[in-house]
């Protein structure tokens, strides 16, 4: 693959393999210094929550921008069921203030971008039709990572600390939420 290539990375609920969720994971673990992904809704499997922990304990820095609000307060609490885990793996994760965000992308290396339909969540990786670019170009990367930094200064940090610290309702309500994920 040579530095201007396009694979493209379709799916849906007759594909026999959940191939836009392999090819999430194989750019994922190829990462040596970021990976920085935005999606309007994050209800990983088990799979991609753990790729994303794994490589933020190991150096790679790994940052997630998600809507400070979404258009479903299930999908919400859903969500943010995900958060304390990548939290403490040393995952950054931001919520975007300036209305809904819906782009669906990944930057990592300066090297791969990954644009396209499908969340990360489990209706995109199995049960809807979707379709993903995975762009091996420098360019189209660093453009895509310097809109990442733009819609992070228009973005909230969440702190750990504070995190943990939250209503035990809410977390409760979370939690419940969580156990649903595989059916939102």
């Amino acid at each position: 693959v040579g530095d201007k290539s396009v694979q493209i990375a379709a799916g849906g609920p007759d594909y026999p393999t959940p191939t836009i969720l392999y090819s999430l994971l194989q750019a994922i673990h190829n990462a040596e210094r970021y990976i920085y992904a935005t999606t309007p809704y994050y209800i990983p499997d088990e799979s991609l929550q753990n790729a994303l922990c794994v490589m933020a304990k190991s150096g790679v820095d790994v940052k997630l921008l998600v809507p400070y609000k979404s258009d479903s307060m299930l999908v919400d609490a859903a969500s943010r069921s995900y958060y304390k885990e990548l939290l403490q793996s040393g995952v950054k994760v931001y919520r975007y203030k300036k209305g809904f965000i819906h782009a669906k992308t990944i930057a990592i290396d300066n090297q791969l971008s990954i644009i396209g339909t499908a969340n990360l969540d489990y209706r995109s990786f199995d049960l809807n039709f979707e379709v993903n670019a995975v762009i091996y170009n420098s360019e189209t990367t660093r453009e895509l990572r310097k809109q990442f930094d733009e819609d992070l200064e228009s973005s909230e940090q969440l702190d750990i600390v504070a995190w943990l610290q939250r209503n035990k309702i809410k977390s409760f309500f979370e939690k419940i939420a969580g156990l649903l994920s595989p059916l939102l």
